[in-house]
């Protein structure tokens, strides 16, 4: 993925990346990342307030999208102006790549005066300065590692798997947390959550409390770690697991990466998991593998014939595969 040294610019050169709006697509987005950062671009993200945390290991500058638009705009432009004043060439080439697809992400650049790239989606092909046309349906991965590849020129394929650094302090952070409620190594991650829908369809597996208390009789500890709103399903639907609530997106990196395995629904953590290099069981009922699964040759998929859901003792089958492999 790297250059030869000859070939990559003695000067850094500043480049926005507009980021996605949801943990995994992030996360998705990391090879992409990593390939603009090897042709020489100093990368200024722009996106939730959560992706510091969760890129914090990577070293990147992050700037937290503002909620008011005049605010976002005054941001941006402060960022242009920043990066300017590292780079004269700054204004006169694109300087920014937007990972969403969305009109608005386009619209808020140019506003802004910067000059995006991206895919001509959403009818803002007019707003972008180099407008590329989406290739066929393929894995979200892919579709960011395609922007990269058309602002760099980069022919190859992506990487096997996605590498995201995890910082010290947020690995001992974690190591503390499981320490201090006495969870050994070996120990199995549910997650059990997660947002949205999929063509109107729950993302949730709807026996997932079933498949836990199956769980729980294998003798290993179980830990999950909901969010805001979602305390009340792991106390109630999860009681074989130790529930871990408010835990930092970096924190988060770091105990997923103890796991021994990881059981989770279509969401983010999933993407996380699997980042980090721990083993992901992907519990997936109307979810498109081919374009949603978490990337990495360590993971599994179980699913019926989409849009079902598999069975407890599919899942269970699988399980035990894994913990025993």
């Amino acid at each position: 993925m790297s250059l030869p040294s000859s070939q990559v610019p003695s000067s850094p050169r500043p480049l926005v990346i507009r980021l996605c709006n949801m943990v995994g697509d992030v996360v998705l987005g990391l090879p992409a990342l990593h390939l603009l950062q090897s042709h020489g671009h100093s990368l200024q993200l722009y996106g939730k307030g959560w992706a510091g945390a969760l890129l914090a290991g990577e070293g990147w500058a992050c700037t937290k999208r503002a909620g008011p638009f005049g605010e976002r705009i005054a941001q941006l432009k402060a960022l242009r102006s920043a990066c300017a004043s590292q780079d004269p060439g700054f204004n006169d080439r694109t300087n920014t790549l937007l990972m969403p697809n969305s009109f608005s992400s386009a619209f808020e650049m140019r506003w802004a005066g910067l000059k995006p790239a991206g895919y001509a989606r959403d009818g803002r092909r007019l707003l972008l300065r180099q407008a590329w046309q989406p290739d066929p349906p393929n894995h979200a991965l892919e579709g960011f590692w395609g922007l990269a590849c058309r602002l760099t020129g980069h022919t190859g394929a992506p990487p096997d798997r996605i590498q995201l650094r995890i910082r010290p302090e947020d690995q001992a952070a974690a190591d503390a947390l499981l320490a201090g409620h006495g969870i050994q190594p070996g120990f199995v991650c549910i997650v059990p959550f997660a947002a949205g829908d999929v063509d109107g369809l729950d993302k949730r597996w709807p026996d997932f409390p079933a498949f836990t208390h199956r769980l729980s009789t294998l003798g290993r500890q179980i830990v999950t770690c909901p969010g805001p709103g979602e305390e009340s399903i792991a106390r109630d639907q999860h009681p074989a697991a130790l529930s871990l609530p408010d835990v930092g997106l970096g924190t988060y990196l770091g105990l997923l990466h103890r796991a021994s395995l990881v059981i989770s629904n279509d969401t983010g953590p999933a993407h996380m998991a699997a980042a980090v290099g721990t083993r992901v069981l992907s519990v997936l009922g109307p979810t498109k593998p081919e374009q949603w699964r978490p990337w990495g040759p360590q993971n599994t998929i179980v699913q019926g014939t989409r849009p079902a859901w598999p069975t407890v003792e599919a899942v269970m089958q699988a399980t035990h595969t894994l913990l025993n492999a």
